[in-house]
């Protein structure tokens, strides 16, 4: 039988079958964008964690291809901030995650959803709201369940469909860029989200959808940003509040590197 040479960044295997999928559904013909997005897809859904080294040779002995694309692929992912070099030490690291980083991004995320929330509430169709229903309902429905990849999988698209409906292509090329680091950051909140029944914060963060939609339903664009601007507030607050005083992704970070 055939030995199939991978890499393996926590628990989830980048091989030759992987990285030929990739090169068929690709649409550049470039090795080094394959590559690119091969890693970008790991590392945004967290498969490869937070602060892994990456190592090139390894990589290239497992996709069966030769170090340059991937050393490119690599400078290209450091060109958008999703890899570092990090001082005193060699080679290149996956950004890692932290509080402060999130606070900086969510602040800015508020100042984006906050207004295309307010202007659904006049641009909004009856289809959206309904999709906007049917996807805070789905998401409560995943809490009680305590399926938490699928409240992964309902939050993101709930605030996707927002912006998208606001009808303000600024707002929508703004949140397009936010779009990976945030998915980042959502996609660890599995750590946190299966202690949230001592996490005070908790019915704030399940509910604050519906006050979201309540009020692009009424067509009341200062209720719908106060609405969203709880529901941010309110998800930073059940981060920090998970840290005990600690940044909590220090947590994540530790738990990754065993």
């Amino acid at each position: 039988m055939q030995r199939i040479f991978c890499i393996r960044f926590r628990g989830v295997f980048m091989n030759k079958a992987q990285f030929q999928s990739y090169l068929e559904n690709s649409s550049s013909s470039k090795l080094r964008d394959v590559v690119s997005q091969m890693l970008y897809d790991e590392i945004v859904s967290l498969r490869i964690a937070p602060g892994t080294k990456l190592n090139v040779n390894s990589i290239a002995s497992a996709l069966g291809i030769s170090r340059t694309p991937v050393a490119e692929a690599i400078v290209n992912l450091c060109e958008q901030g999703f890899v570092v070099s990090k001082p005193n030490s060699s080679g290149y690291y996956v950004i890692d995650l932290s509080l402060s980083d999130m606070i900086d991004l969510y602040s800015v995320r508020a100042a984006i959803e906050c207004e295309a929330a307010a202007l659904c509430t006049e641009r909004a169709s009856a289809e959206t709201v309904a999709e906007l229903e049917k996807l805070a309902d789905e998401f409560t429905d995943c809490v009680i369940r305590k399926d938490y990849d699928g409240m992964i999988a309902t939050d993101m698209p709930f605030h996707s469909l927002i912006v998208e409906s606001c009808g303000n292509s600024y707002i929508q090329k703004c949140y397009e860029m936010l779009l990976p680091n945030l998915t980042m950051y959502q996609s660890s909140m599995i750590k946190f989200i299966s202690n949230s029944e001592e996490n005070p914060w908790s019915s704030s963060v399940i509910y604050n959808h519906a006050a979201v939609v309540s009020a692009i339903k009424m067509h009341i664009p200062e209720l719908a940003r106060q609405a969203m601007t709880d529901h941010v507030t309110s998800s930073l607050n059940f981060t920090m509040f998970s840290g005990g005083g600690a940044d909590p992704f220090s947590t994540v970070r530790n738990t990754r590197k065993k």
